[in-house]
């Protein structure tokens, strides 16, 4: 994929949704609590996954690429690993800037063993492993064919519109947050 401001964005906000899509699913289907926006934003996205899911692509995609298919399945325990410390860390710095910004960050792993301050955990890192694999192996290449195959006025139309919305939706809730 080209490496454009336009496909990294839209590859951002698909990976928010997903990330989003993931939190619900295991929020009222999995855990039964119920149904609750998950995010520190209005809309149907949470931008840690998509910053994770970015950092997963930029760390492991190209070199992914070129390697035969056995290679490839070789590779899986390294990007796993690696993935799994990546977010974390992430996970980890986003839980500080959130706690920094908006008085208090929108998880608790304190139910899990061996979580630290609520933060992070082993449970959530694993399956947050997981997610790489998905991502680098399925998610992606699949996302890249539609990139490729779809028209460069439909692809500036998308990102238009996903831009505004995200874009609306900050504005709103930084003068929420300040209001």
């Amino acid at each position: 994929m080209k490496f454009k401001f336009r496909n990294i964005f839209l590859c951002f906000m698909l990976y928010c949704f997903v990330g989003w899509i993931y939190e619900t699913v295991l929020e009222v289907f999995i855990y039964h609590w119920g149904f609750s926006n998950r995010g520190v934003l209005f809309g149907p996205y949470l931008p840690v996954y998509g910053f994770g899911a970015l950092i997963f692509i930029l760390a492991f995609n190209k070199s992914l690429k070129e390697l035969k298919p056995v290679e490839k399945l070789f590779m899986i325990p390294t990007v796993f690993i690696t993935c799994m410390l990546i977010a974390t860390g992430v996970e980890l710095i986003t839980s500080y800037i959130c706690e920094f910004l908006i008085g208090s960050f929108p998880w608790n792993y304190d139910r899990f063993m061996f979580n630290f301050q609520g933060r992070i955990a082993p449970n959530p890192s694993i399956r947050f492993g997981i997610g790489s694999i998905i991502i680098l192996y399925i998610i992606e290449p699949i996302f890249e064919k539609i990139v490729r195959n779809t028209s460069e006025k439909k692809l500036n139309l998308i990102f238009l519109i996903a831009f505004l919305c995200i874009f609306r939706d900050l504005f709103y809730k930084i003068i929420s947050m300040i209001c």
